[in-house]
């Protein structure tokens, strides 16, 4: 194999490596860029800023610290969003969750920061930090940012939020109490002493500050507080930092925050928490030159001068003196400022040799146990003096093939092996801007790839995470890594590159994809839930749709399914398989559900292929939007029945989709006709022909067009119809009120009711919401997730009627989660209940809710 690869390599392949820049596009450094990481060289301070969601950072300080300053700036947010509300999609929980994560990524590539995390999940709105603190487990969060807080090493940690009810929200308040609590434990040995074993060392920061904050009605700053004015700007970059920080905070978009981008004064706030107060900088009394290790004083001129005569116009003469800056870094005695300011310096050293190297695919799914291939390539572009010493592709874990095949599960048993998949040496010399590379074709060993913090069940409130080396990364490694060894100026660096898939889009032009390991075959079960005893009755169909990723002929294939136990609904049927083919397996519900049984249905698909029984149980899940790379990962197939019985009355309705939520599914289940309803189709002539009008949640919100025909679909309601709307989260839309429904109401993001299982009392338990076509009772209140209601209604006309009151630990009870008014034939109903989160997750009650609210009967 080593012959063979040389031989290819001595044979150079022109190949195109260049198109139009996108967003999953490998970072450029220009000339001005490169100028900036040259004065990054000589700042060796760091902060960290922590708080408890995506989008609670400090989009403008960000790259104020990280751009201005040149600090080595991070933001480690507790969470990852998992319980918040989604404005792109109808993603929730944990997609939500690595939504929000890529946004954040996005968000640091414009500001310049790095991005961490802890295990912790969010569950949703909390009122307290007591509750946030109580649901997680405090001392395992309190650990992971610890463990941050030891590897990062900042001189300085920043908050966003005090550590009481100032902050909003309960999430908020307790990521400042646990990094107050993390500011000391870091420096503590006897604190969670079991990381020394990992590497990491007691770490004490100079100080830890809150950035206070004047948002609505709070104010936080006071004069006696440090005062930074961060509204500078940049001509390296063209741009302000309000500018940046517009940028990145627009990055979240699932949240809609997108925002101008700002210049001019912008004045942030600190006070110290822990530690001192300084006076004129962040950084007071912290050592941020080169005399901050010993021997540096060398390196510091060494780079002054490098920079003194760095040329814009050819950054490859700075090439040799920065090989010989390596060389002097090099010397210093080992430290984590040393081997930091080592990788920056040979980072530098690619950029200004202007040399282009890459690994990419041809395909963006690489299948267990296959043949890949993939593309190394090389540019010298610049023409320095550079050679190509050795190649190597290395992974960062296997699993037997043959064990697991023999056992038949391909994800539970990893080994690992040898990493490194090619090893090859080489001295080729690299010639100006002539296109290198070869192809390589291996056996695919890797195991599917998946999220790390998604491997396991969550507990406690955060996601089971085994490795210690993993807690606070953003995402996984790259399954693969090329390590090119290249001699540049007589100084030989390695130089890594992860594999990605790469194609040319005829609309995007040229677009980069993470590679995806999946298993030889995936299958998916639709319905999510499923209701078996619906009035008027339907015959429920579970469909099977399964991927194949391999070619083969006539192998047995058994589908087994069931409740408590597994039973086989073919067994040793013979298939063949295709290559990306999809088909579609159907089985009644009635052949797999037994009443009285557990509600939950799981399937397998098993093979016998090769001489060996393989099963496979495993979804393929893919979230694909622009702003974004494409994320993909895998989940256990499982659905739940509902065989509660269930009366609807009515048939055909009308759906206008909001924000992005699974009511939709949820009514075709229930077995009403549903059409969605566009802009256009707002007409009197369009609209009698529903029974009901559902709208999506925050739809009120996002559609001017709903205010501007109101009247229409008030006509809707008075000629007999029933208008059902889902929460809205402000009573505006852009810079207008809504109107919504015939009489005035107004909805507040304070009255919310966190506690899923809090007590809901009947106020009106004559009302034919609770009652017609479905009794409601308690019980359709059990097992509910994340919260009972949200943005209730806090004013409204006397119209309305309130038929439920319900409240946290602690709080007067509010009547706002249903709200319910007549009009001429017809009703109109404002709906805080969150039965777009109930729904998904298989809560019976929530489907007679909508049930009686779709069948409200008509007036005289």
């Amino acid at each position: 194999m080593r012959a063979t690869v040389c031989r290819l390599l001595f044979v150079v392949c022109l190949i195109h490596l260049f198109g139009t820049s996108r967003a999953q596009l490998p970072p450029i450094s220009n000339s001005a860029d490169i100028y900036m990481q040259l004065k990054k060289l000589n700042m060796l301070g760091s902060v960290l800023y922590i708080a408890a969601h995506p989008d609670d950072e400090n989009n403008a300080l960000l790259p104020y610290l990280a751009k201005e300053k040149q600090y080595r700036t991070g933001y480690l947010s507790l969470t990852r969003g998992d319980g918040g509300q989604n404005l792109i999609g109808s993603e929730q929980g944990i997609e939500l969750g690595m939504i929000r994560t890529q946004e954040l990524l996005a968000a640091r590539r414009v500001d310049g920061a790095e991005q961490f995390f802890t295990r912790a999940y969010e569950f949703g709105f909390s009122k307290n930090s007591a509750e946030a603190l109580h649901f997680w487990d405090r001392k395992k969060v309190l650990s992971d940012v610890v463990w941050v807080i030891r590897n990062f090493q900042p001189d300085v940690i920043i908050t966003r939020f005090p550590g009481d009810a100032r902050a909003g929200h309960g999430h908020h308040s307790a990521s400042s109490i646990i990094a107050n609590e993390a500011f000391a434990a870091a420096a503590d040995p006897k604190q969670f002493p079991e990381q020394f074993a990992y590497g990491v060392k007691p770490w004490q920061a100079k100080r830890i500050l809150w950035n206070t904050l004047s948002f609505g009605n709070t104010n936080t700053t006071s004069d006696d507080q440090l005062k930074i004015d961060i509204g500078g700007y940049n001509p390296l970059l063209g741009k302000s930092y309000g500018e940046l920080g517009g940028e990145a905070r627009s990055m979240h978009k699932s949240q809609g925050e997108g925002r101008p981008r700002r210049r001019g004064p912008s004045f942030e706030y600190f006070t110290a928490t822990g530690g001192d107060l300084p006076k004129a900088t962040l950084m007071d009394g912290i050592t941020t030159d080169w005399s901050r290790l010993p021997g540096g004083g060398k390196v510091q001129s060494m780079l002054n001068d490098v920079i003194a005569h760095y040329d814009f116009a050819q950054p490859e003469l700075s090439v040799p003196a920065l090989v010989a800056l390596y060389k002097t870094m090099s010397a210093l005695p080992e430290s984590y400022w040393r081997n930091r300011k080592l990788a920056e310096t040979q980072s530098i050293i690619e950029n200004c040799s202007g040399l282009f190297t890459e690994m990419v695919a041809p395909e963006q799914y690489f299948v267990t146990g296959d043949t890949a291939r993939v593309s190394f390539s090389l540019n010298n572009r610049a023409g320095v003096d550079a050679m190509l010493r050795h190649v190597k592709l290395v992974t960062d874990i296997f699993f037997d093939l043959e064990r697991d095949q023999k056992t038949g599960s391909p994800m539970d048993r990893a080994l690992f092996f040898n990493p490194v998949v090619l090893d090859t040496a080489i001295s080729v010399t690299l010639a100006k801007n002539q296109n290198a590379g070869f192809s390589f074709s291996f056996i695919n060993r890797h195991l599917p790839t998946q999220p790390y913090w998604v491997e396991g069940a969550i507990q406690n409130g955060l996601f089971n995470v085994s490795d210690q080396y993993r807690i606070g990364d953003a995402e996984n490694p790259a399954p693969y890594t090329a390590v090119y060894t290249v001699e540049i100026a007589g100084q030989s660096f390695d130089i890594h590159r992860d594999i990605r898939y790469k194609y040319v889009d005829a609309a995007k032009g040229e677009v980069y994809q993470p590679v995806t390991v999946v298993p030889p075959l995936t299958f998916v079960i639709s319905p999510d839930v499923v209701l078996t005893n619906i009035e008027p009755a339907t015959s429920p169909v579970l469909k099977f749709t399964y991927k194949s990723n391999f070619n083969g002929d006539n192998i047995p294939v058994t589908l087994r399914t069931g409740q408590s136990s597994a039973n086989a609904i073919f067994t040793d049927s013979v298939f063949s398989f295709r290559r990306n083919e999809v088909k579609t397996v159907s089985v009644p519900v009635r052949k797999i559900f037994t009443p009285g049984q557990p509600s939950s249905i799981a399937a397998s698909f098993l093979l016998k292929r090769n001489g060996h029984n393989e099963v496979y149980d495993l979804n393929q899940n893919t979230i694909a939007y622009d702003h974004i790379p494409t994320i993909n990962y895998f989940s256990h197939n499982r659905i739940t029945v509902i065989d509660d019985k269930i009366i609807t009355k009515g048939h055909r309705v009308g759906y206008i989709a909001g924000a992005g939520d699974k009511v939709p599914d949820a009514l075709v289940q229930m077995g009403y006709d549903v059409s969605f309803i566009s802009e256009a189709d707002i007409t009197d002539a369009h609209l009698k022909q529903f029974d009901a009008i559902v709208t999506g949640i925050r739809a009120y919100n996002i559609f001017e067009y709903l205010t501007n025909r109101n009247e229409v679909l008030n006509r809707y309601v008075q000629n007999g119809g029933n208008l059902i709307i889902q929460y809205m989260k402000t009573n505006q839309v852009g810079n207008h009120r809504i109107k919504a429904g015939p009489y005035p109401f107004s909805i507040s993001s304070g009255l919310r009711v966190t506690e899923e299982d809090a007590k809901v009392n009947f106020l009106l338990p004559l009302h034919p919401v609770l009652n017609y076509p479905n009794k409601i009772s308690d019980k359709d209140f059990e097992g509910w997730v994340q919260e009972r209601s949200t943005y209730e209604v806090d004013q409204a006309d006397p119209h309305f009627e309130m038929p439920l009151g319900m409240n946290d630990t602690g709080e007067k009870q509010g009547t706002g989660s249903l709200a319910i008014a007549k009009y001429g034939k017809g009703n109109v109903a404002y709906v805080g209940l969150v039965l777009f989160r109930q729904l998904p997750a298989g809560i019976p009650g929530s489907y007679k809710i909508l049930a009686n609210l779709i069948a409200l009967q008509k007036n005289n």
